[in-house]
């Protein structure tokens, strides 16, 4: 009676072994079709997700970075950037001394003043030059005159003298007449040798006076005091001279981000010397380096989707296959790999990828040169 009093009652008899076998088989199957469901629910997922989608973790931030260069020398007077600033294009990046080359510039517009001194002169001198063989001619009509004159001088001298001559055995015409005509007569044929030579003085004047006008029309022919070479030789210095002091402030080709500044006050730079290098963030781009096993179905144009640790998961670029380069790494560094040898290795080789990113999102979310990139490519519009 005790024994029984001390039994609970709620106590269940143990379950055979034939019901736990039951239990862990009824078991095993629901976790099977768990597992089963669980695979066919990722399985589709992935064909209606991840088909079709190439990845790599071997992708960088590139950029058409501009180098700063000074394109004179000179003493740099004054740097209005530092390293890490952002710039506009067109902001004033650093000032040289521009003393010499404001020296060059009034030297080149004295230069130029007297170039154009120079071509009036020239046009002056081939006026007066014409004006000259004019005034020859003139001369000439007027030594033509003379000597026309000569000749009706010993025309009528010699009447005269033949006159005299054929009464001059009547008694009528006296031996001193006789001899005064004939010196008339030899007046007169001087007089005229000496118009005919008057010709021949006037036309060598005007041959002299024509040879220094071509000489001076020489220089201004087909020219103006614009057009002439001395002038426009001028001109050209002149502006060679304004563009090398405007060459002494250095202005920002392209907006960007100041990087690896190399300038001083003070310093003197050299022309051609890189001073800065400006990176343009906002046209930033990727190079990703994919497997070549992997290019069986990339494509120019297709969707790529890219992260990066700078800004975490939770920031994903949209972007798009723009190229693909036309080698390797391997090909193109500088000891590019021989495998022509016995003991050869085959090495999956990888190809960039030029991607482009949406510029809106650089703006909101700029990145840097060089920074780490994970980049899948969508394959399935091919």
């Amino acid at each position: 009676m005790a024994d029984e009093t001390a039994a609970s009652p709620t106590d269940a008899p143990e379950a055979t072994p034939p019901e736990r076998t039951a239990k862990r088989t009824k078991a095993f199957r629901i976790l099977g079709v768990v597992i089963r469901t669980a695979a066919i629910l990722w399985g589709l997922w992935y064909f209606l997700t991840q088909s079709g989608r190439v990845h790599t973790d071997n992708a960088y931030v590139g950029a058409d970075a501009a180098q700063v260069t000074a394109l004179i020398s000179g003493p740099v007077k004054e740097v209005r950037v530092s390293g890490t600033q952002a710039v506009k294009k067109g902001d004033i990046l650093v000032i040289l001394d521009d003393a010499d080359q404001r020296i060059l510039v009034a030297d080149a517009e004295a230069a130029l003043r007297l170039a154009r001194q120079r071509y009036g002169q020239a046009s002056a001198t081939a006026d007066a030059a014409r004006a000259r063989v004019g005034a020859r001619g003139a001369d000439i009509a007027q030594a033509r005159a003379r000597l026309r004159d000569a000749d009706a001088a010993v025309m009528r001298t010699r009447a005269e003298f033949a006159r005299r001559e054929s009464i001059a055995g009547t008694g009528a015409v006296s031996g001193e007449e006789l001899s005064a005509a004939r010196a008339a007569l030899a007046s007169a044929q001087a007089a005229r040798d000496l118009a005919a030579a008057g010709i021949v003085s006037a036309e060598a004047t005007r041959g002299s006076a024509g040879g220094d006008l071509g000489a001076a029309e020489a220089v201004v022919r087909g020219t103006t005091i614009n057009t002439a070479p001395d002038v426009a030789a001028a001109e050209a210095r002149l502006e060679k001279a304004r563009l090398d002091l405007a060459r002494t402030v250095l202005r920002a080709p392209v907006d960007g981000i100041v990087t690896n500044r190399q300038v001083q006050v003070g310093q003197r730079i050299a022309a051609g010397a890189p001073i800065m290098i400006l990176v343009p963030v906002a046209t930033a781009y990727v190079d990703a380096n994919f497997k070549e096993s992997q290019f069986q179905d990339i494509r120019i144009g297709q969707p790529v989707e890219l992260t990066s640790d700078f800004y975490g998961g939770d920031v994903v670029y949209r972007g798009k296959v723009v190229g693909i380069a036309g080698g390797t790494g391997a090909a193109f560094s500088l000891i590019p790999a021989q495998n022509a040898t016995g003991n050869w290795v085959k090495v999956v080789q990888r190809l960039p990828v030029r991607i482009a990113l949406d510029p809106k999102q650089l703006k909101e979310y700029p990145l840097r040169v060089g920074l780490s990139m994970e980049a899948t490519i969508d394959t399935r519009g091919r």
